[in-house]
């Protein structure tokens, strides 16, 4: 048995430790692993070395490690290849069947993908064109469906918690507001746990569109209470009721590759001084989130999702993705895992947690 790996879509904590895992579980079977550089574009592009034989001394010593030793992209779909022409424009191409083919060529048996919704998403229109392939979840938002949590959320969540509290000794000290703005398109779910856990006053999340009023009146509340000093933590996609999500540039959800969410805390961070004439700050955290070394937690879930990987190639289990189901690891159809973002529910326990303990939604 030949298998490939890949990493698609933005890097998370854990990547490493999945193709450590991916690696070793393999060669034990007496298996050949390659990997495949940023994304598919090793197939597909003169990359050199663009696909790369792993060993265990190729492995050794990754799990700890962010990012990925073979890249990635959130570009290169091959069902939607974009290509420039003469002219200059860009078109869109189907080179799926070159792909399949490139796999056939290389001797490639089995592709374990490991990526988020549109990774997988991508995986799975392979795999109905009939190419073998194990999906893995990865994505520091949380959102694949059909897996109570993605490796890279908790780090990111750990990352946003500690930033969110070294907020506070300035914030006080200068009886400021400070507005942060983390990652999160269309789920809320690092901006809650992290909200929480770093106990902010206001957390906004796109599950719940804010009434900048009420976000104010929650700020006001805070210095009336006699804090001096209130903390507002917002994802990237959150919108007021009736309006829309914040784009850089002043794109908008139409522009394609160029629509860029962002720009949120910016926003909210006027707004509130103006409403309040309380000095206000804000704060993007951006891609702090995605870096750096693995908690305890991720690290296991990774490699537990790798292995799993290789046992269900074992097991001749295809067109799958391995899922938490805790406290086991379990396979379900890829078509299902994408089938729909998880997004924050209203009445989940944590959600209610929040609320009790005074937390504004600015609903």
């Amino acid at each position: 048995m030949r298998i490939a790996i890949n990493t698609g879509g933005g890097d998370a904590p854990g990547l490493n430790a999945v193709i450590r895992a991916v690696t070793l579980s393999a060669l034990r079977l007496g298996w050949e692993v390659v990997g495949i550089r940023r994304g598919y574009e090793g197939l597909l592009s003169d990359m050199p070395d663009g696909l790369v034989k792993l060993t265990r001394d190729s492995v050794r010593g990754i799990t700890h490690l962010g990012g990925t030793i073979l890249g990635t992209t959130n570009r290169g779909n091959p069902l939607k290849w974009s290509e420039k022409r003469p002219d200059g424009t860009t078109v869109e191409i189907d080179r799926s069947d070159e792909l399949i083919a490139a796999f056939d060529r290389h001797g490639i048996d089995v592709l374990v993908a490991v990526g988020g919704d549109g990774s997988l998403t991508i995986a799975n229109g392979l795999a109905e064109k009939g190419l073998k392939v194990i999906g893995v979840p990865k994505t520091i938002d949380n959102d694949l469906a059909s897996t109570a949590v993605t490796f890279g959320f908790h780090t990111a969540v750990q990352t946003a918690t500690d930033a969110i509290g070294r907020l506070h000794s300035t914030a006080e000290a200068h009886r400021r507001t400070m507005v942060v703005e983390l990652m999160g398109r269309h789920a809320g779910w690092i901006a809650l746990f992290a909200g929480l856990g770093g106990t902010a006053d206001v957390i906004l999340i796109p599950e719940v569109p804010y009434d900048i009023e009420k976000v104010c009146e929650a700020v006001d509340a805070r210095y009336d209470g006699d804090r001096g000093f209130c903390i507002v933590v917002v994802a990237e996609g959150a919108q007021p009721i009736g309006g829309e999500a914040t784009y850089r540039n002043g794109a908008g959800a139409g522009a394609g590759l160029m629509a860029r969410l962002g720009g949120i805390a910016d926003v909210l961070a006027e707004q509130i001084s103006e409403r309040t004439g309380r000095e206000t700050r804000s704060l993007v955290l951006g891609h702090l989130q995605r870096g750096g070394e693995p908690t305890a937690y991720d690290k296991t879930l990774a490699l537990r999702f790798g292995a799993a990987a290789v046992q269900l190639i074992e097991e001749g289990h295809f067109g799958c993705m391995v899922s938490l189901d805790p406290p086991e690891i379990r396979a379900v159809p890829l078509a299902e895992a994408v089938a729909h973002i998880k997004t924050v529910p209203a009445d989940s326990d944590v959600m209610l947690t929040a609320r009790r303990l005074g937390v504004a939604f600015g609903d």
